[in-house]
């Protein structure tokens, strides 16, 4: 038999068990643009939209020329990290090939 002492611990012992959901923030995402200038070579730009953006030749040259056209152009939309590696990357390969290629991101 337990008294009324035993029954007054065993209820300040129960409690209500809450969960808290963790929400996850979705990273921001940014924009990689193409710059228009007068020196590099068109099919150089389509060769680095494919290789670099992984785009085919038809979607390439359609980004090439509205960057040709419009001064500048999206190449595709990445995480923080993604864009700037891939921003340096084709920085680098331009320089390497000696064309003044631009390349820069921006937050979408």
């Amino acid at each position: 038999m337990s008294n009324d002492n035993d029954r007054n611990r065993e209820d300040d012992q129960t409690g209500v068990v809450t969960r808290t959901k963790t929400r996850t923030k979705k990273p921001s995402l940014y924009k990689v643009l193409l710059l228009n200038d007068d020196y590099t070579p068109m099919e150089f730009v389509v060769h680095v939209i494919e290789r670099f953006f992984n785009k085919g030749r038809e979607e390439a040259t359609r980004i090439m020329l509205h960057v040709h056209q419009r001064g500048v152009g999206v190449c595709g939309v990445y995480t923080y990290e993604v864009a700037e590696t891939k921003v340096t990357q084709v920085m680098e390969f331009a320089r390497q090939h000696q064309h003044p290629l631009q390349c820069t991101m921006e937050k979408e």
